[in-house]
């Protein structure tokens, strides 16, 4: 009777293990990475301090004196501008699909970075999940995800770097709904339906704030248009996020992105108007850029970005990527970036890629 049973136990055990499905996927990279000026919060020795002891008996109080003592704290300071930059990136998914054909996904993320600032290692954590329906051309995410603008077709275009640290949007200062790599994220609801060379999408991230004691919302929603033609791809998006009394004005977001492909050649454009709370933030954010394939094995990448408000952010570089096979490449760029009227700041790294 035990062995009838066992073999009952397996055969279910196995029957739910073919009617759902565990996946892993990522990539990792390690290389050097520069930036002029770098700063970063290091731990601080203050050394020569004087301490101040109070001790309380029957007898009374006394205060003891202590000089030349060492405390220690944190502080900002220029770091080595030359480090090391690394990612490792692990994507757990679980999948079930029922028998009508509807897709069930969860999904976490394992990450670990360098910190950029002062050039040490992080530890790897998880994030927070993202959970997704979908049935022919309908998703929709709940949890952790990413909204109209992150989805967004060429948002971000051709980024050069290892890092991919220039990009065309840099002008754009808005806080829009994005998926979180290495944080919670916000938990919020996703939607998209794709019919043809059509497709819209929309976001709702709800949100609550206190105002002097008093709840308020400050609810984040977007909505985004795609269209793919011949080699083009045309989209448009726009998003508001709620006042909060008047302490934080209502902020809006619209982006229009066009892309092309020609053979080895594919660009972008992207133009795009930002109302935020910071006066001179706000204006007009515009980019491009390019990819050229040289050869079977080599890419070419450029990008551009830049704003009309007094204090947007200007980038733009080169790149490369050379296509080792298996998954494996080794990427660099060079690049440009300041804010406002401040001094710019040459950016650049070189390392190696590989997907798994």
């Amino acid at each position: 009777m035990k062995k009838v049973l066992f073999a009952s136990t397996a055969l279910i055990a196995t029957a739910s293990v073919a009617a759902a499905e565990v996946k892993f996927s990522g990539y990792g990279r390690f290389g050097i990475g520069y930036l002029e000026d770098r700063t970063g919060v290091v731990t601080n020795f203050n050394t020569g301090v004087t301490t101040t002891t109070t001790t309380t008996t029957a007898s009374g109080t006394n205060q003891n004196q202590n000089t030349g003592q060492t405390t220690t704290n944190t502080t900002t300071v220029s770091t080595d501008e030359t480090i090391l930059v690394s990612r490792f990136r692990l994507n757990i998914d679980g999948i079930a699909e029922t028998d009508g054909g509807v897709r069930f996904e969860a999904r976490v993320r394992l990450q670990a970075d360098e910190n950029a600032g002062n050039g040490e290692a992080n530890a790897a954590g998880l994030n927070g999940a993202r959970f997704s329906v979908i049935y022919g051309g309908l998703r929709v995410d709940a949890g952790n995800v990413a909204g109209s603008f992150d989805n967004l077709a060429n948002y971000y275009g051709n980024e050069p770097g290892l890092e991919n640290f220039i990009g065309q949007y840099s002008g754009v200062d808005y806080s829009f709904l994005g998926y979180s790599s290495t944080g919670a994220g916000s938990n919020a609801v996703f939607f998209q339906y794709a019919v043809g060379d059509f497709a819209f999408g929309a976001s709702y991230d709800q949100a609550t704030f206190g105002l002097n004691g008093v709840a308020d919302s400050a609810d984040r929603w977007d909505i985004s248009f795609t269209y793919s033609f011949n080699n083009f791809t045309a989209a448009v998006a726009y998003g508001e996020t709620s006042a909060i009394g008047d302490v934080v004005e209502k902020q809006s977001l619209a982006v229009l992105t066009l892309g092309a492909e020609f053979g080895d050649f594919s660009g972008t454009i992207f133009v795009a108007d930002d109302d935020v709370a910071d006066e001179d933030l706000n204006g007009t954010a515009y980019g491009l850029s390019a990819a050229y394939n040289v050869g079977a094995a080599t890419t070419l990448t450029f990008a551009y970005g830049d704003g009309s408000a007094d204090n947007d952010t200007q980038q733009y570089g080169i790149g490369a990527i050379y296509d080792l096979g298996g998954g494996a490449s080794l990427r660099g760029g060079i690049g440009q970036s300041k804010a406002g009227d401040g001094d710019s700041r040459l950016r650049a790294d070189f390392g190696a890629q590989f997907n798994f």
